[in-house]
């Protein structure tokens, strides 16, 4: 061994014999060496977007998988982690605008970066898995499915909304819209119907809401994706109206239909076709459209915005009053949710409250507190209500007479409660008030219960260029054509550069240009790509198969899916697992697969954060510095009160502290942190800094730390060896019974720490990992005299505690002890197991207090009676010293402590 903990000569000779040996190659159905077929786990990562760079934030994701394969490993599974690469999408077309460069070329030199910096971690990918999801060979199975989907109904093509850029003359996402305009051209946005096509995930939406009760995910995320599937059982309204000589009915679907008596208007889309009718009269109601299209369509903006409307001068009828209704066009209702139009209830619906107040609109309450209802004594106008109540029990006197008292529910009240104002449905509460309106409408033939979702299909049409081609021809004679399967993958070509005035596909005649495969004609290949979230919605599928060539999963897949444990972060929680769960129930209804959800545990780790900091130029820019770029002044606590940029000296502003990330530049990189302290202990830290589930923060002290760690673990090994306390080839398990007090004391702490490891192992709980062999290698350094035994047995159990968090150093010291040479590779050593009999003591230690304050300890047999003890603890000389004649009395904590009182 060497005479000095030199870690980057440790970490080259493990690597380099984990790669000769192949170690991370994983095949189905391995077997151990005694013959048996290990158990399979599929361990896998959210695969990474290849920006060129990592950050230790990446360290701390990667390596909870890693610890958790290496550890699995050890306990006898077949464990597969691979890695790859979620390769289109915009980020790599922005870069290759700003740099003249096609994206193909941006994002492959981006891969080879990323592969670089990811070497020297470790990790134990099974890189013969590696899946891109930009080359053909993957994603001509997208185009594969999606035609697959075609047929059967399942993919479609209709109009829909999206952000049109009029000088860029392309289409934007909507966090490419900043402010109603685009992002680049600082256009105005508007917004445009065009051909987009759809993915019917709706048809799956009870499906994939109820299976969420049988995944072993965290609530939090489950129910992030119920509200996003949002089920929501209220009654479909339809509110009559003529125009043009003919009768309609304007629908709008709520859940409140128990306020219907406090409509006091409708509002409707820009885009409604109600709304285009009515504008043909009304030059000013044509402008105030014209203007609502133009914006983002993102939900969040339709919030945030201000809510505008225009009077059409029109009415509808109310289906149950038989009053009439005025039509409003509000910026803030959406086509695509339901038929675009919703009923304005101002009392009970704070959105609608503020534009009535806005619009001078009339404010009905009809709902009161049930609290309320049982103030009074006055009886019920009309028919005695549905529901058998009190004579005393309703009162509508204050909600009809009482304004103050109105005025006290702040703006509007939304909760369930009372009819009141309501004629026969006065008294009645929320489900008989549903039942009894939805029943009245019924019978009107202008309304009944409805199921409706939140959740709307998949648009995957993006109008860009670097992404999978969808695979359909445009014939001016036969129509829309699927590409025949023999003619997939429809390449993409990898050697344009987009300039962002639209898809530069559109301007490709050898992309474009083709012949029909109906008639032979001249044709157009569509140039939409496909979003994508379609790329990761079966990529952890293809690392199971990923060399095959005639279908798009083979029976491999069949063995590792679904995949044991899913580990990525919590902001993937809705589209990309939905989408992921979507795909893989389509495959199975397809005969693709055998299971009905891909993803049987997940873990959502938490983020490293590290301190920010900014300065805004006078254009409002805002300039990210990194961390090392500036000086930090701190108090006397370490907090940072000010800094100022090294550069020249002026003050910048101090951002908080933040998740890691390139956007702001707070990141540490792992390469230049490897070269200084070397990948164990980047990996000891990272996982030492906190629970996995919980951002941590990043601390250069705590770096510091772990080094230190490793550095006594390597001089123990050294000293031990020197002096020959470690002999592998006693045996690694038990020592013997026979043992002196020093060897026992030993055994039993290294088991607790090792029964400690192992259940923190088991709950992703790595940080205690950590604590837990800090724990045994102290331990080791307070028991020189234990013996060869105990000290062999306990830094073997050490050695392999640690070694799924720290592999190379562990390796290392394996080796070099003799280790290897007696058991094995460490890689491949039996996990170790807690000797119970070890954690069984002869002796405790108890805390002697005088008065409450600790004065000594000491050691009793642990069937110990309480006169004993007491005895024992007046007779130490450290006690003696605090007593002045006979204590009043002792108190004996069992197995803790004893209080004596004078």
């Amino acid at each position: 061994m060497q005479d000095h903990y030199d870690f980057a000569a440790v970490e080259a000779v493990a690597q380099a014999h984990w790669r000769d040996t192949d170690a991370f190659r994983t095949v189905e159905h391995a077997r151990a060496a005694d013959g048996r077929e290990r158990k399979k786990f599929y361990a896998c990562s959210m695969l990474p977007y290849p920006s060129g760079k990592l950050h230790m934030g990446h360290v701390r994701n990667y390596t909870i998988n890693d610890v958790m394969a290496r550890y699995l490993r050890m306990n006898g599974c077949n464990v597969l982690m691979p890695m790859g690469w979620d390769a289109f999408g915009l980020p790599a077309e922005n870069a290759a605008i700003d740099n003249g460069v096609p994206p193909a070329k941006w994002t492959y030199d981006n891969i080879a970066e990323m592969k670089a910096q990811m070497a020297p971690l470790g990790l134990a990918i099974d890189w013969s898995r590696e899946v891109t999801t930009c080359k053909p060979d993957y994603y001509r199975w997208n185009q594969w499915l999606f035609l697959k989907m075609l047929e059967k109904g399942i993919a479609y093509r209709r109009t829909g909304t999206v952000n049109w850029d009029p000088v860029d003359q392309t289409v934007l996402a909507n966090e490419q819209v900043i402010d109603g305009r685009g992002w680049r051209s600082g256009a105005v946005i508007e917004k445009r119907e065009i051909p987009m096509y759809y993915l019917r995930i709706t048809d799956y939406a009870d499906e994939l809401l109820a299976d969420l009760d049988r995944l072993d995910w965290p609530e939090r995320v489950k129910t992030m994706q119920r509200n996003w599937i949002g089920k929501s059982v209220g009654v479909n309204i339809g509110f009559p109206y003529e125009i043009d000589g003919q009768k309609k009915e304007l629908h709008v679907f709520t859940t409140r239909a128990d306020t219907l008596m406090g409509v006091s208007f409708v509002a409707i889309a820009p885009e409604h076709p109600l709304a285009a009718r009515l504008a043909q009269d009304q030059p000013a109601l044509q402008i105030f459209i014209e203007d609502c299209v133009k914006g983002g369509i993102a939900e969040a903006d339709l919030a945030a915005m201000e809510k505008k409307g225009m009077t059409t001068h029109f009415h509808v009828t109310h289906p149950l009053s038989g009053e009439l209704v005025p039509v409003w066009v509000g910026n803030y209702v959406l086509m695509g949710y339901g038929e675009g139009a919703v009923m304005g209830v101002p009392a009970h619906d704070a959105r609608d409250y503020g534009f009535a107040k806005k619009y001078g609109l009339a404010i009905k309450p009809v709902i009161v507190p049930t609290s309320w209802a049982k103030d009074g004594v006055e009886e019920i106008d009309g028919p005695r209500p549905a529901i058998d109540l009190a004579p005393d029990a309703i009162s509508t006197r204050s909600a009809r007479h009482d304004e103050s008292r109105w005025a006290e529910w702040d703006e509007t009240f939304t909760q369930y409660g009372v009819c009141v104002n309501s004629g026969v449905y006065d008294g009645l509460e929320f489900d008989a008030a549903v039942d009894a309106i939805a029943h009245d409408l019924k019978a009107k033939g202008l309304g009944e219960k409805h199921t409706t979702w939140r959740l709307r299909d998949w648009g995957i049409s993006r109008q860009r260029y670097w992404g999978t081609p969808i695979p359909l021809i445009h014939c001016t004679a036969c129509g829309d054509v699927p590409v025949p399967e023999k003619d997939l993958p429809v390449v993409l070509p990898e050697d344009l550069v987009p300039d962002g005035s639209g898809n530069p596909l559109k301007k490709d005649a050898r992309f474009l240009n083709c012949v029909c495969p109906k008639c032979g004609k001249s044709a157009q290949r569509e140039t939409d790509t496909m979003d994508t979230f379609v790329d990761s919605a079966w990529y952890y599928m293809r690392y199971c198969s990923p060399d095959a060539e005639a279908s798009m999963v083979d029976a491999r897949n069949d063995y590792w899916m679904p995949m044991d444990q899913y580990i990525g972060g919590i902001e993937h929680a809705i589209l990309h697992l939905l989408y992921a769960r979507f795909w893989t129930k389509v495959m199975r209804d397809l005969g693709l697969v055998q299971f009905d959800e891909p993803f049987a545990r997940l873990f959502t780790q938490g983020m490293l954060t590290n301190e920010s900091f900014y300065r805004e130029d006078a254009a409002g820019r805002t300039r990210w510095f990194y961390p090392g770029e500036v000086e930090v002044r701190r108090d006397e606590k370490g907090k940072p009160i000010g800094a100022v940029a090294k550069e020249d000296g002026q003050p910048v502003v101090l951002g908080g502290i933040e998740k890691m990330s390139k956007s702001k530049n707070n990141v540490v990189e792992p390469r230049d942190f490897i070269e200084r302290f070397g990948a164990d202990t980047a990996r000891v830290f990272v996982m030492f800094a906190g629970p996995t589930e919980q951002s941590a923060p990043w601390s250069d002290a705590g770096a510091q730390g772990a080094s230190r760690f490793l550095h006594r673990l390597w001089a123990f090994a050294l000293h031990a060896q020197e002096r020959g306390a470690i002999d592998p080839r006693t045996a690694v398990g038990k020592a013997g019974a026979a043992l002196a007090d020093d060897a026992r004391k030993l055994r039993f702490e290294i088991h607790a720490g090792l029964r400690q490891a192992h259940f923190d192992y088991e709950r992703l709980q790595y940080n205690t990992v950590v604590s837990a062999c800090m724990k045994m290698l102290n331990a080791l350094d307070a028991a020189p005299s234990a013996g060869s035994g105990a000290i062999t047995e306990s830094f073997g159990i050490l050695l392999r505690s640690l070694y799924p968090i720290a592999p190379h150093i562990t390796h290392a010291l394996w080796t070099g002890l003799g280790f290897a040479a007696a058991h094995g590779d460490i890689l491949d050593a039996p996990w170790p197991q807690v000797d119970e009999a070890a954690l069984k003591r002869n002796e405790i230690e108890l805390v002697v207090q005088v008065n409450g304050k600790r004065r000594s300890a000491i050691r009793v047999p642990v069937d110990a009676s309480r006169e004993t003890i007491e005895a024992t603890a007046l007779a130490d000389e450290a006690v003696k010293k605090f007593l002045h004649g006979t204590p009043k009395k002792v108190v004996v904590v069992p197995g803790r402590l004893v209080n004596v009182v004078v």
